[in-house]
């Protein structure tokens, strides 16, 4: 029989591991950033077209490096990074496996210009698909210049699967933060399609926070510091006022280095607990120092997931300083015991004597000679009042104007109604003397159909009936819309913004009216007119979050998403009471829908009870 297992050529075995370090345009991004924080870089700007499917340049003013290793850095498994097993657990650098210029070179049309600063004259390179086309000696600024065209040019397959360019530059733009924030000593510059998104000085963290984020993040920063022989802790929290719907901007950094892990969120999450709205997380940016060797972030090709030595004690440690600083700067209520009890004092009575209490007592006074009269209805009479007054004169000040006769008569007797014994099952009645619906625990809505009967959840249904309205004003494009009195200013971060911008046609279709659209800053001057001036921002909010977890690609499925996410905010929630007429309508309204049985999620907006399974409970 003949053999069957061979070798794989270079270039088969180079996209192989392509497809684990590179899965987007993104990835790409990654990893030549963090080569040229490698190199030393102090300056790195970003050019990308076409959401990275077209280009993807990374340009640094690092130490370059000489024609041999530009060559050499192309190779699989070639690095400067480490040179024995035992670097692995003393990583300080980013890129360390050697496979990202490999990779990225079998998939695409890679240039580089690179020069060290003591030469004159630097190397430019041409690689297509693994291959060398051409090494020459130009002249070029010091340090690495790489231009990536064309990805996933040799694979159709992978480039299909490629997103749309709004979605691939939402990655490139997540990528390009994190490395950003990982880094305020480097100065960064974003450019997509000619027109530049950030550029960032070197600075503080918390400059860089606020350059990215906006102005008015701030004003919501909260410092958190804490240094151990275990874990050194850098960075803020937001405040819990202004928590978000979504996870976007929760940010922890090992060494510097960005990464995902559910278990210290959790430790965040416990020490914001008590604090939060429902359905809302956290946000934060963590710096966490570590010894190198009590972490492995070889486990992932990605480097995004790591391993720690002693998770428990980084999880208590990481709970504690993010608890302690919410409450030093007055986020948590708390008890100050060390605080003067001067400050309780009303400065009228500070320089008063305190005397003991005296406990005075009338022996003559018998609750049971009165004469209460019984009834519905108890008036406390002139004779009522003058006998109070044989009380302790300490009380006389209280009943003062109870003895006159004529306050009495002008309506100032003290009524107290007793309770009507004649209650009904329905609060609210028909004038046929039967109400047609009811509402049952403040959330469902009961009522009669020839089957039997019909237990409507009243919020499910509500969100089918506000999911069709607004899909139908945005598709036909016929939303009403109010005007505001004053123009309404809210302020998002730059990445938001561009989400809203994808749907700003379809929010404009349902009824909003934008002035102002750009920067962090958002001018809406009407509003849709089921809409109210409180609910917008609450709206926004939930638009961004499910644009971040669904990223629709086609206007259909914007317009849907959209009208979704407004009928999820302004549905009538559980608990809220109904009268009679609002319970009628809200049946009448579903039952008018195009689709009556499930709500925009697909759970169900209604139960049957049927006659026979009534009769065969009372059997």
């Amino acid at each position: 029989m003949a053999d069957i297992i061979q070798l794989l050529p270079d270039h088969v075995a180079n996209q192989i591991a392509a497809g684990e370090v590179v899965q987007r345009p993104a990835s790409v991004v990654k990893e030549l950033m963090e080569n040229a924080i490698d190199a030393n870089a102090t300056s790195i700007k970003l050019l990308v077209k076409d959401g990275g499917k077209a280009l993807i340049q990374v340009i640094d003013n690092g130490k370059g490096m000489s024609g041999t290793d530009a060559r050499l850095s192309f190779e699989r498994h070639a690095t400067s990074k480490i040179t024995k097993a035992e670097d692995l657990f003393q990583l300080t650098t980013k890129g360390f496996r050697g496979e990202a210029l490999a990779s990225i070179a079998a998939i695409a049309h890679v240039g580089m210009k690179t020069k060290q600063d003591h030469e004159e004259l630097g190397t430019a390179i041409t690689i297509e698909g693994s291959k060398v086309i051409s090494q020459d000696t130009v002249v070029t600024p010091t340090g690495t210049s790489i231009a990536v065209k064309h990805l996933f040019f040799n694979i159709p397959a992978r480039r299909n699967f490629l997103k749309s360019r709004t979605v691939e530059m939402r990655h490139v733009n997540d990528e390009f933060q994190r490395v950003a924030l990982a880094h305020p000593e480097i100065s960064f510059v974003l450019h997509h399609n000619d027109s530049e998104l950030f550029n960032l000085p070197a600075s503080n963290y918390r400059q860089r926070i606020v350059n990215l984020l906006g102005a008015k993040t701030n004003e919501k920063l909260v410092p958190v510091e804490e240094s151990t022989e275990v874990l050194a802790i850098s960075g803020f929290a937001v405040k819990p006022e202004f928590a978000k719907k979504s996870r976007g901007e929760q940010f922890f950094f090992i060494n510097q280095r960005y990464i995902r892990s559910p278990y210290l969120n959790h430790a965040v999450n416990a020490a914001f607990e008590g604090l939060l709205k429902e359905g809302t997380h956290p946000s934060f940016f963590l710096n966490l120092t570590v010894d190198p060797q009590t972490v492995d972030i070889n486990i992932h090709p990605t480097k995004t997931e790591v391993k720690f030595e002693d998770e428990q004690t980084l999880y208590a440690i990481l709970r504690a300083a993010v608890k302690h600083s919410l409450g030093q700067f007055s986020i948590t209520p708390a008890l100050d015991f060390e605080m003067s009890q001067s400050f309780d004092t009303p400065y009228n009575y500070k320089d008063k004597v305190v005397g003991s209490p005296k406990v005075e007592v009338d022996p003559s006074f018998n609750p049971f000679k009165d004469d209460y009269q019984s009834g519905s209805r108890t008036n406390i009479t002139t004779s009522k009042a003058q006998s109070l007054k044989t009380q302790s004169t300490s009380w006389e000040s209280l009943y003062i104007g109870l003895n006159d006769t004529n306050s009495l008569e002008q309506g100032t007797a003290l009524e107290i109604e007793s309770k009507a014994s004649n209650e009904t099952l329905f609060e609210d009645q028909s004038i046929e003397g039967h109400t047609k619906t009811y509402q049952f625990r403040k959330k469902y809505i009961i009522t009669s159909v020839s089957e039997g009967l019909l237990v409507i959840d009243q919020n499910r249904a509500h969100q089918r009936i506000m999911y069709e309205t607004f899909l139908k004003h945005i598709t036909v494009q016929n939303g009403v819309s109010q005007q505001l009195l004053f123009p309404l200013q809210l302020n998002y971060s730059n990445t938001e913004i561009s989400l809203l911008a994808e749907v700003q046609p379809d929010l404009e279709a349902s009824g909003f009216v934008f002035t102002k659209f750009e920067g962090d800053n958002l001018e809406i001057t009407g509003i849709p007119a089921a809409v109210l001036e409180s609910e917008v921002s609450m709206i926004l909010d939930q638009i961004i979050a499910d644009l971040n977890n669904e990223i629709p690609e086609h206007s259909f499925s914007q317009a849907d998403m959209l009208a979704k996410s407004m009928a999820k905010v302004l549905s009538i929630k559980s608990g809220k009471v109904l009268n009679s007429q609002e319970q009628e309508h809200l049946v009448n309204s579903l039952f008018a829908c195009k689709e009556t049985m499930l709500s925009p999620f697909n759970k169900p907006t209604f139960i049957t009870l049927t006659h026979d399974e009534l009769e065969r409970k009372f059997m």
